[in-house]
């Protein structure tokens, strides 16, 4: 993984961003990952603002075994649901697959009892990424 900040897993791939798009869909399922919501960035900003600019794509998974064990622990952590995985084309035309980190995102959280569960979602989240061709 590389282009990860302190919050995603992130790597950049030699695939065009349709094709990474298909494939991160693809890799999500057998993580048991279902992409419950899909926001074309480039498409609103463009409809809303007039504003163009690369592909964007923010993709929301959720595995509904782990939003479930989370959800009974914390009910308000759907607030923090589903987990977004994004792929976009940066400044130089690469394209960018990234997913939250999702041990940090649920740090915030302060609950020790979902710590097991936000680092099993990391690491499911992490196979996605590490599959993604460079």
């Amino acid at each position: 993984m590389n282009n990860a900040t302190r919050y995603t897993l992130s790597t950049t791939t030699s695939l065009g961003y349709d094709e990474a798009v298909v494939l991160v869909r693809e890799l999500l399922v057998p993580e048991g990952f279902g992409v419950l919501t899909e926001i074309d960035v480039k498409a609103t900003l463009k409809k809303k603002i007039d504003v163009d600019r690369s592909p964007y794509i923010i993709l929301g998974a959720c595995n509904p075994n782990l939003a479930n064990q989370a959800l009974q622990h914390e009910p308000e952590l759907g607030s923090l649901l589903p987990c977004n995985v994004i792929v976009y084309v940066n400044d130089v035309g690469e394209t960018v697959v990234s997913a939250v980190d999702a041990a940090q995102m649920l740090s915030i959280v302060g609950r020790d009892d979902l710590e097991p569960i936000a680092a099993e979602v990391r690491e499911r989240l992490a196979r996605v990424i590490a599959a993604i061709p460079g």
